[in-house]
C-alpha cells in the first residue's frame, strides 16, 4: 500500500473503516464495499454524478481520464479538492458526498 493511500485512510476515518484495493495500476478507495474514490499516480479522484459534478467543475477540477487505443475515456471520478487532503472534516464532507453518489448508482 502506498503512503498516500495510507494517509487517505486516516483523512477519511470520519466516514468509517476505509479500505483500498489495487486496481488498474492505482487503487480503489472503498467504504462498506462501495468504491467512492480512485487513486492514480498519488492523486485522489472522487465519484460524481449529475447532482455533484458541478461542485467540482466550478472549482476547475477535472475528470479522471485515460487513453484506450485512440480514444480518451473520461470516468465519473473528478480530481478531489485540495482541502480534502488538508482537513479531516473536509475529507469527511467530500468523501460522504462521493460515497452517497456511489450508493445511488449502485442501487440503480
Amino acid at each position: 500500500m502506498s503512503d498516500f493511500v495510507d494517509y487517505l485512510k486516516e483523512m477519511f476515518q470520519g466516514l468509517g473503516q476505509i479500505h483500498a484495493r489495487k486496481m488498474f495500476g492505482g487503487y480503489g478507495v472503498f467504504l462498506d464495499g462501495v468504491m467512492f474514490g480512485l487513486v492514480a499516480d498519488d492523486t485522489l479522484y472522487l465519484k460524481v454524478d449529475e447532482s455533484t459534478v458541478e461542485d467540482f467543475k466550478v472549482r476547475g477540477l477535472t475528470p479522471f481520464e485515460y487513453t484506450k487505443g485512440d480514444k480518451i475515456i473520461k470516468m465519473s471520478y473528478y480530481l478531489a479538492p485540495e482541502e480534502v487532503l488538508e482537513n479531516p472534516d473536509d475529507a469527511t464532507h467530500w468523501g460522504k458526498q462521493a460515497f452517497d453518489v456511489a450508493m445511488r448508482l449502485k442501487r440503480k
